[in-house]
């Protein structure tokens, strides 16, 4: 026996060809109407719905830093500072409690929520209106 001379176990079945007319019906197999049953139909994946909703942000993986000052409220500054300590932005970033925003040192803003009980000196920061009267107290 040569290869010349082999032959396949099965047949090979030829793949239906839908919808071009013949002896198939009105429809040729295709259903009734629709954007299914018409010629050069396509139908968008779903996820694509999806990712057209996002937002286009600008920027390396949509960072946004904010432009504003890094909030300190008063009741933190209580907890952390000993009596008559200078508070400024060098040392409330040896307290950890703000971050350097691309490599530099933050505007600071104090805010009023908790209470002062002790004496403290505020030097380079920005204060609220309710900051500044509990300080003058």
């Amino acid at each position: 026996m040569q290869i010349h001379q082999l032959k396949p176990k099965s047949k090979l079945n030829k793949k239906k060809r839908v919808g071009r007319g013949g002896k198939r019906g009105t429809y040729s197999g295709k259903g009734l109407k629709g954007q299914k049953s018409r010629s050069g139909r396509t139908t968008h994946p779903v996820i694509r719905g999806l990712i057209k909703k996002y937002p286009k942000l600008r920027g390396y993986r949509f960072n946004k830093v904010s432009d504003g000052p890094a909030v300190v409220n008063v009741g933190i500054l209580d907890k952390v500072f000993d009596e008559n300590s200078i508070v400024n932005p060098q040392a409330l970033l040896e307290k950890k409690l703000i971050r350097k925003i691309k490599g530099k040192t933050p505007k600071v803003k104090i805010l009023g929520k908790g209470k002062l009980t002790k004496k403290l000196k505020i030097e380079g920061c920005e204060m609220s209106e309710s900051v500044k009267k509990s300080i003058t107290k």
